[in-house]
């Protein structure tokens, strides 16, 4: 049936309203389009110019090269109040440039040295005088320094330490993330060391052995000690000869053997999971120094009768410092020997010699000359220690609880910086007061264990004024570590915590 010519007309009116206003509807889509474009040419400029240079839709602006999302550009515009984004760390060690201790030239005489002023002190310091004044008698002959007995003593010591540090007893923690991502798995029981170790010492006693030997031998020690400590370090550089590069110290890494063998090459040399450097960081030469004090003490009781309130005070302040790093003994996982040097002959030699034969200087000084004070001097030495282990234990629990996890309510008062490594930095509690309190705390116990020797000699004030420069130095390397890890973030820090180790002074 046809339809009526004024339907059609109808027909035609609907279909050119629809017809305009789809042609409206593109029209508006166009213009639309047309002012994003104007806008984005003008939001950004570089953009516009290489699409105008190459028509390849695939050009990306530098910016948008460095940021691939939106949301990521937003966030490293983000203010410095918000927290960075983290940054990652390369696996690859880059060769060592910044050099430290004087460079290959410092260290090839630190080398050399660090044995000398063992001996000299050892020299100087005898039951006559304990003096740098006057020039000691050197013995001539090699029995002096080289004997069989010490030998034997010296690496039953060692080896009676490896057994226990391989016992499976204690906790096994992790320790911070290396460069390729993973953690390495230590064995803690070091304060169970000790403890079998005082037993072992309570045992010769009883048995009427003489620990005392040690004390007859202990020039011989000393070159049993500097013999191994060559001959290990050598052992240590070439097996780091042969390891990845992701491996290696990032501060023994130059190229030059002098330089690398002193720092040390290698970061954890490790014997399948025996540690090494964790292993003598703590063991041999910590308890060999609360050994070499015990024994000085039985020579004293050999001689005399009994020791001096003198030497028992240095003793038993010396005994809770050693047992304290024991019981803590996963802290050092986070210290700079760990995390950041090498394993080499300064940190062989430190601590199989220079720390149990030089630590223990104030108690062997006290066992030869008899020195004693007053109980009201001692008293007032006994309480520059409590305050001085007050401030060492107190800053480091305090960080040490910190790192482990931030969000602990009981730290929820302390305020921190936010760093591009992911970390933050305390700036408030201890560590508000100076960067270094528990540096500060070090130092009040080293001159306490000092006070009881007198001042009539100057030697027995070795142990404080060598650790008074090593850590002003050891803060100076530290911050600037920190300078280069965390940039921004420390110099905001520093503007924050602006003394380094003594508060109001420095």
């Amino acid at each position: 049936m046809a339809a009526s010519p004024s339907k059609k007309k109808e027909g035609k009116s609907e279909t050119t309203k629809v017809k305009r206003s789809r042609s409206r509807t593109r029209s508006r889509s166009r213009s639309r389009s047309r002012s994003r474009s104007r806008g984005r040419a003008s939001r950004s400029p570089s953009r516009s110019s290489k699409a105008s240079k190459s028509p390849s839709r695939k050009s990306v602006s530098p910016l948008r090269e460095r940021t691939p999302t939106r949301r990521s550009l937003r966030l490293t515009l983000k203010s410095d109040n918000q927290e960075p984004l983290m940054e990652k760390e390369s696996k690859v060690v880059t060769k060592t440039r910044n050099y430290e201790f004087g460079g290959p030239v410092g260290a090839y005489f630190m080398t050399l040295m660090l044995p000398v002023v063992v001996y000299a002190i050892t020299f100087s310091c005898n039951k006559k005088s304990c003096t740098i004044l006057k020039m000691p008698r050197i013995p001539t002959d090699v029995k002096s320094y080289l004997d069989v007995e010490a030998t034997l003593i010296f690496l039953g010591w060692f080896a009676f330490q490896a057994i226990l540090y391989m016992l499976p007893l204690g906790r096994v923690v992790e320790g911070q993330p290396l460069r390729n991502g993973k953690r390495l798995k230590y064995r803690c029981n070091g304060f169970i060391a000790l403890m079998i170790s005082l037993a072992a010492f309570g045992l010769a006693i009883h048995f009427k052995l003489l620990v005392t030997r040690v004390h007859d031998k202990l020039l011989q020690l000393i070159t049993t000690g500097t013999i191994f400590s060559f001959v290990f370090s050598a052992v240590l550089y070439i097996k780091a000869r042969k390891v990845p590069k992701s491996a290696l110290a990032p501060g023994g890494n130059s190229g030059n053997f002098f330089y690398d063998f002193f720092l040390g090459h290698e970061l954890n040399p490790r014997i399948g999971d025996f540690d090494l450097k964790f292993f003598c960081e703590l063991r041999p030469g910590l308890i060999g120094w609360v050994m070499l004090n015990l024994i000085f003490i039985s020579k004293t009781c050999m001689e005399s009768g009994s020791p001096s309130p003198a030497l028992m005070l240095v003793a038993i302040c010396q005994i809770i410092y050693v047992a304290d790093a024991l019981w803590f003994e996963d802290a050092v996982l986070s210290t700079m020997d760990i995390l950041h040097d090498g394993f080499g002959f300064m940190l062989v030699f430190g601590d199989l010699v220079w720390v149990p034969f030089l630590y223990s200087l104030q108690t062997r000084f006290l066992m030869e000359s008899g020195q004693n004070l007053p109980w009201y001097c001692l008293a007032g030495i006994a309480l520059l220690n409590l305050v001085g282990y007050y401030i060492f234990r107190g800053s480091n629990s305090q960080k040490n609880e910190y790192r482990k996890d931030p969000y602990n309510p009981a730290l929820s008062h302390l305020e921190s910086i936010p760093t591009g490594k992911g970390k933050r930095l305390l700036v408030s509690g201890w560590w508000g007061l100076c960067r270094k309190p528990n540096y500060l705390g070090d130092i009040l116990m080293s001159v306490a264990w000092s006070l009881p020797c007198g001042f009539g000699n100057i030697l027995p004030f070795f142990y404080p004024l060598y650790f008074f420069v090593l850590l002003i130095h050891r803060e100076r390397r530290d911050a600037a570590q920190c300078e280069k890890k965390y940039g921004a973030s420390w110099d905001r820090y520093c503007e924050r915590v602006k003394y380094r180790i003594f508060p109001m002074i420095y």
